[in-house]
């Protein structure tokens, strides 16, 4: 039982990336000459090591094991979030969330094949269905911590030296935990024998699906609080706590998902999950009061909360023998949180209104339904 807990406690530093929606806002108002397509390259910076790194984390991970590669992640939190305090600028920005997004990317291939060496393959779902739901919490906890320590000494920045510590925290209860390491008899990962899977039309329809939803989500979080303030005339600080109205949402869709979907076919759930989220993101362009906004948000958490662990599920059961290689694949498709939103601002600086990326986002989300076809016949 000890042991399992340092490996949960990797789950919520994961959360940690999702601090990037305030952070932006939080730069661009302490920089006044950037503009969105300048600051949206925070989550570039941050989310195109998905792509970069997450095959050869997976060989890595073979070579030095699973528990020394979640170590190394942890250290790269802990540099990152150090960063700021030394020196802060947009450039020292940039280059924290890129350590951060090389540390969650190592953190998110290397932890869940860790979870399967403290619990038994009876309770592996359940433990890795828990670790979903403790991301989901960091990440929900982030913006309400932002704003409490705004009116610090540091101000915003402060959470970058509490998540540090947490980081650092987290590191050594894992070093000093001994955890037996299940020896693996599989081949190597390659980048070759990972993108072949790409002839596989389902695996290629949810692969862009991951690239999709993690650039929504992204999206979502970075844009959602200038709404707020556009559309409803709030501080920084207050329309901030809209992502975590939105996390909120997504914590709630997630613990009711992993009940009915005990109960429901994968399928129909997808399909209701995605209907759900295209009428908030929808609601949300026409909305004009704060708590209707609000509740358009909460409404696109919901069915948003499941849908990434329909498709990983789902790509799992297609090519079960090949298990590892769709795993590092799906990982890579996190990168769309490094495309889509240096798009969605330009889109904003072109048209000068952050309604115009609510309505981009709405579009994009249009293969979601698209992608309805293929569940349906996996």
């Amino acid at each position: 039982m000890m042991k399992i807990l340092p490996v949960m406690f990797g789950f919520f530093i994961m959360g940690f990336v999702d601090i990037i929606g305030m952070a932006t806002n939080y730069v661009k108002n302490d920089f006044s000459n950037l503009s969105d397509t300048m600051v949206n390259l925070i989550s570039l910076s941050c989310f195109l090591w998905f792509f970069i790194l997450s095959i050869p984390t997976g060989m890595l991970m073979n070579k030095i094991g699973r528990k020394k590669t979640v170590a190394i992640s942890f250290c790269c939190h802990v540099l990152a979030m150090c960063l700021p305090l030394i020196t802060y600028s947009f450039s020292s920005i940039l280059i924290a969330f890129s350590l951060i997004g090389i540390g969650n990317t190592i953190l998110q291939v290397s932890l869940n094949p860790l979870v399967t060496d403290v619990v038994t393959n009876e309770k592996l779902t359940g433990t890795l269905t828990l670790g979903q739901f403790i991301k989901a919490v960091s990440s929900f906890i982030g913006p309400i911590l932002t704003a409490w320590v705004a009116g610090s000494v540091l101000g915003w920045k402060m959470i970058f030296p509490i998540y540090a510590g947490l980081s650092f925290l987290a590191l050594l209860w894992l070093w000093f935990t001994p955890i037996q390491e299940v020896s693996q008899k599989q081949k190597e990962i390659s980048i070759k024998v990972t993108a072949s899977l790409f002839k596989d039309k389902f695996i290629l329809a949810f692969f862009i699906g991951i690239l999709v939803l993690v650039g929504v989500d992204v999206s979502i979080n970075m844009t959602f609080p200038k709404f707020l303030m556009e559309r409803c005339h709030l501080e920084l600080t207050n329309a901030g706590m809209g992502n975590s109205v939105y996390f909120f949402a997504r914590t709630i869709g997630a613990f009711i998902g992993g009940i009915l979907l005990m109960k429901y076919s994968e399928s129909k759930f997808f399909i209701y999950s995605v209907w759900i989220a295209l009428i908030g993101i929808v609601l949300m362009i026409f909305g004009t009061n704060v708590w209707f906004i609000l509740g358009c948000v909460a409404i696109f958490g919901i069915g948003y909360a499941n849908l990434f662990s329909i498709i990983f599920s789902l790509s799992l059961k297609r090519v079960p023998e090949k298990a590892n290689e769709v795993s590092a694949l799906l990982i890579v498709g996190v990168c769309g949180g490094a495309i889509l939103p240096p798009i969605i601002g330009i889109i904003t600086d072109s048209f000068h209104s952050q309604l115009s990326a609510i309505i981009v986002l709405a579009i994009v989300w249009c293969y979601m339904i698209w992608l309805m076809r293929k569940i349906k016949a996996a």
